[in-house]
């Protein structure tokens, strides 16, 4: 039988059932998000296909389209290409009412509204459908049409203001949450793990300058802080894993030196310095494995603290710019909507948001239970 601590901290973490559906609930939006435009409805770039006659339309309204032509200079992307970028759209199309083919014309009503008639527009059916008249295919006009120049599209949640599917959008602002969150929590560990590590180990004054720095960054508002950075880099997608990153790493500091202060007089730090290893890999290979399991509850906790930074900073128009979808850049568009009859268009990524803060909340929790670091200066 196994009985390693990775093995025994395994079994206690999944007795927390909250913490392993959270974690269960975060691979999922990791999977999500990695396949992308893969399993997206609008597998355009940035999910930006915007038909402005089904702007606000309801979950699960489904129309028709009529392809009106072609552009042949489009390449198919490669698989991944496509999953990473997404493929740019080789025809255009407008939703329709309905159609007619007669005297090799189509007789085309346009979609304008649920209550309103356009008048009918004239096609000419050699120009939307040549291959409808290929002597072959005489008698099977309508279905070669249909088949070549009619398609349906579901909207599964709907449309945004712009006409834009918003199950797509929703799926490409995970990719932007997550990846936002992973790079800010890396930076936050870089820097966090660093300093706390020598302030804690050397003491004097060293600790004194280093903690002097890091009361100076955790007086200042995380908000406040991120949006100065953005100011001082720009705007822009990168710049936020930098503002984040940067506003995060003090909670890690903290931690990491009061737990390196209360190992560096243990034995087998003493055994380490009497056989001469360096100050680095004593710290590296001695400390630092010892106390991995609160730096992973404080790198899960400031995981969902880097997403709401992230999509506070994008409602204020400094996270990821448009057409990029971003979930709170998504209800900055649409918060006017909710005491109208389309609140779904801002409650949709608002509940996307409170449920992956809530994934990785409990899972700071499992992890804090499952390494038996209550008591110690972590905060979840």
């Amino acid at each position: 039988m196994d009985n390693s601590p990775s093995k025994k901290v395994w079994l206690k973490f999944k007795r927390n059932k909250f913490a392993l559906g959270g974690l269960v609930f975060i691979s999922l939006l990791m999977v999500m998000g990695i396949l992308g435009y893969l399993i997206m409805p609008d597998d355009s770039p940035n999910a930006n296909v915007q038909t402005l006659q089904l702007n606000k339309k309801k979950p699960g309204s489904t129309f028709t389209f009529l392809i009106t032509g072609t552009n042949p200079k489009i390449d198919r992307v490669s698989f991944f290409e496509r999953m990473l970028y997404g493929q740019t759209p080789s025809f255009k199309s407008i939703p329709i009412s309905s159609y007619s083919i007669k005297d090799g014309a189509v007789f085309v009503q346009e979609y304008i509204g649920d209550d309103e008639k356009a008048k009918a527009t004239r096609y000419e059916l050699k120009d939307l459908c040549p291959s409808c008249m290929l002597p072959a295919q005489k008698g099977n006009i309508q279905v070669i049409f249909e088949k070549n120049n009619i398609y349906k599209q579901t909207y599964i949640l709907g449309t945004d203001i712009y006409g834009r599917d918003l199950l797509s959008r929703l799926i490409l602002g995970i990719r932007v949450s997550l990846s936002v969150g992973l790079m800010a929590v890396l930076i936050s560990l870089f820097i966090g793990v660093s300093l706390g590590a020598v302030a804690g180990y050397f003491g004097g004054r060293v600790d004194a300058a280093i903690s002097w720095f890091m009361n100076v960054v955790w007086s200042l508002p995380s908000l406040l802080l991120v949006i100065a950075i953005s100011f001082a880099l720009g705007k822009g997608f990168w710049q936020i894993f930098i503002a984040v990153g940067l506003s995060t790493w003090v909670d890690v500091a903290r931690l990491v030196r009061g737990q390196v202060m209360a190992l560096k007089e243990v034995e087998f730090v003493e055994a380490a310095r009497a056989l001469g290893f360096s100050t680095s890999r004593t710290i590296i290979k001695h400390i630092l494995p010892n106390i991995a399991g609160p730096i992973l509850v404080v790198a899960s906790s400031n995981f969902a603290s880097a997403i709401l930074l992230e999509t506070g900073l994008s409602f204020l128009g400094f996270g990821a710019q448009p057409p990029m979808p971003s979930w709170g850049s998504m209800i900055k568009e649409h918060y006017g909507y909710i005491i109208m009859d389309a609140a779904y268009l801002a409650i949709l990524p608002g509940l996307a948001i409170m449920l992956t803060v809530y994934a990785f909340n409990v899972l700071a929790i499992g992890l804090c239970d499952a390494f038996d670091v209550k008591g110690q200066n972590v905060t979840v």
